[in-house]
């Protein structure tokens, strides 16, 4: 009865304080596509992605009823940084959808004129206001839109006559800032931060920060004096894995998950410091397998030893020294030269093999579909050998000596051949650690890609047209990894079909890089088309910088490049997310997405047919 009445008297309390409107609530999920097209054509930027914002500290002062229910302590608003146009998840501040709906498309047109500083160094008030005024500038139709979401805004907000003389004053000029930007040129020191105003733009937004390699080369570079290293162990495999949140206790074991002392159990418990160092190398020379977390805290006594991550490059032969590529720096707006080393490879464990049976009855479909893509033969006439006399060529011939030219007995012959498409074909995979994931309880990524790879070869050798395979992924610049699983000048076979069945998943998806290499080999083939086919599962990423806006710009460029090379790139992605990026990168229909990865087999094939007819 007394937990009743408790989630009673919480659902009540929690309803009267809380100062949304869920009837009229309108998400960003609704409102994704039309915001994107909204903002872009208003001339915002075209690389920024529409994600939602995280919410962050309401410090302004809450009612009594608030504080008892305990709501209102986050509070979510716009900003926008060089990755994303960050928006509210969900917006319910108004009593009418129409109103809600508005103050997302007004936050998309205040982002597309918003000029504010990465490093904070201008007034959040004043920059808000300017904006404010661009835009009624530049969009004077949005005006009484405006004006509504105003006039309904500053009735939720607190009566300047309930508040202390200073907090008044601070609220009478944001009031008159919303209701005419520019006309106020500073904000009164309050002694607590205002009511947020979700007309505008965050005052603080947070700014994200990761760990990532460059700090982790840093750290072991300062500790280099108390690393210990195990000379007499061999190369350890090891896992990723995520670490348990150890403040929190232990809270129950199953039994059955507990092999050895070897498996990494991931429950709940905190870690325990082992100071003697003897008995940590015992420790480590024991285990056959090591699952490696981070927790970042320092370590009283440190290991060295090599670890058998996935995709070791113990099973290719490099083929090379590596080429050197540039790459793009998107916030300095130039092409930094040899940036890149690209190395290209070939599996050692590849073994020529046959098409698996499992693709026999689909390959034999699509061959059959794709004989009838190849050219007709036709009569090549005049030539100097053949299977039959050219009589229109002879009675020439026959005709020229009758009348006492001095003619030579050449070029008497036809044969009949094969027409020529005119056509070369490049698919570049990427091989990153994400293809190592599941799909469902039978296919991982990289089984559906090596699939996709087997029925795109077959498809292509029976058109007869020019086509090579390469396989890509990347940790950091140097080196960059491809694959080489068929050239061009390469003949179409079980050893191909042996490289295809060796591909394994590799590490990042430096995509531009791949891009460049890809390009510089097709531009080699004197066809009239050629087809740079991209195949990825996800975004561009890597260790460094690469990750996010700067990866996405350097790509762009790339795709950019290939095209100016007379290429036609096209990119084919299972990311269900790609619609956000792709048409930045590749431009609107040069990709498509494929939402159900275990369909893509079947549609790469008959995607290049509709390219190439």
């Amino acid at each position: 009865m007394e937990e009743l009445i408790g989630a009673l008297w919480h659902r009540t309390v929690t309803r009267m304080a809380d100062t949304r409107y869920p009837h009229a609530a309108v998400s960003l999920v609704q409102m994704r596509s039309t915001l994107g097209i909204f903002f872009r054509a208003l001339g915002g930027d075209a690389g920024l992605q529409i994600e939602a914002a995280d919410a962050t500290t309401n410090a302004s002062v809450r009612s009594w009823l608030q504080r008892l229910a305990g709501t209102n302590t986050r509070t979510e608003l716009a900003w926008r940084d060089e990755r994303a146009l960050r928006l509210p998840p969900r917006i319910a501040c108004f009593d009418q959808p129409d109103l809600n709906r508005d103050l997302y498309l007004w936050l998309a047109t205040l982002a597309a004129v918003f000029d504010q500083q990465a490093d904070g160094s201008h007034d959040w008030f004043q920059v808000n206001q300017q904006a404010t005024q661009c835009v009624l500038l530049r969009f004077p139709g949005l005006g009484s839109r405006y004006r509504r979401l105003v006039r309904a805004h500053l009735a939720q907000r607190p009566d300047p006559a309930a508040l202390a003389r200073e907090d008044a004053a601070a609220e009478c000029a944001l009031r008159q800032a919303l209701t005419d930007p520019g006309s106020i040129a500073a904000l009164l020191p309050v002694r607590r931060p205002l009511q947020p105003v979700p007309l505008w733009f965050h005052p603080d937004p947070p700014v994200q920060t990761a760990r990532n390699s460059v700090q982790d080369d840093a750290d072991m570079q300062q500790h280099a004096a108390d690393l210990r290293e195990l000379d007499d162990v061999g190369r350890r495999a090891a896992e990723p894995v995520d670490e348990s949140d150890s403040h929190r206790g232990l809270v129950t074991v199953r039994m059955e998950n507990i092999f050895t002392m070897g498996e990494f159990v991931n429950v709940d418990r905190g870690s325990e410091e082992e100071e003697d160092v003897e008995r940590a190398e015992a420790v480590a020379n024991e285990l056959d397998r090591l699952a490696i977390s981070r927790n970042g805290k320092a370590a009283t006594a440190r290991l060295k030893f090599d670890l058998d991550l996935p995709a070791t490059a113990a099973d290719d032969h490099a083929l090379d020294d590596g080429l050197l590529l540039p790459e793009w720096d998107w916030k300095k707006r130039v092409l930094l030269p040899d940036r890149c080393r690209v190395v290209t490879l070939k599996s050692r464990n590849a073994r020529p093999c046959s098409l698996p049976p499992r693709l026999s009855r689909t390959a034999r479909k699509l061959r059959g579909q794709f004989q009838a893509l190849a050219p007709a033969k036709v009569w090549r006439r005049a030539q100097a050998d053949g299977q039959d006399v050219d009589l229109d060529a002879y009675l020439r011939f026959v005709a020229d000596r009758k009348a006492g030219h001095a003619v030579a007995p050449g070029n008497l012959y036809r044969d009949l051949r094969s027409g020529d498409r005119n056509l070369s074909c490049l698919l570049l995979a990427d091989l990153s650690l994400s293809t190592d994931t599941w799909i469902d309880d039978a296919h991982r990524v990289i089984d559906v890609i090596r699939d996709s790879l087997f029925l795109f070869a077959e498809c292509l050798h029976a058109t007869g047209d020019r086509f090579s395979l390469y396989g890509f992924s990347t940790r950091k610049r140097d080196p960059i990894r491809v694959n080489v699983i068929k050239r061009f000048d390469e003949p179409y076979g079980s050893s191909i079909r042996g490289r295809i069945d060796a591909i394994r998943p590799g590490y990042y998806t430096r995509l531009g890089a791949g891009i460049r290499y890809a390009s510089q080999q097709l531009a080699n083939e004197g066809c009239g088309k050629r087809l740079l086919l991209v195949l990825t599962d996800g975004k561009p990423n890597d260790l460094d910088q690469y990750e996010g806006r700067y990866g996405i710009e350097d790509t762009r460029q790339a795709v950019t490049a290939a095209r100016q090379a007379g290429l036609i790139p096209f990119c084919v992605t299972i990311d269900r997310k790609g619609n956000d990026y792709l048409p930045h990168i590749f431009g609107q229909g040069d990709y498509v997405v494929i939402h159900d990865p275990r369909r893509l087999p079947g549609e790469l094939p008959r995607l290049y047919a509709r390219l190439t007819q």
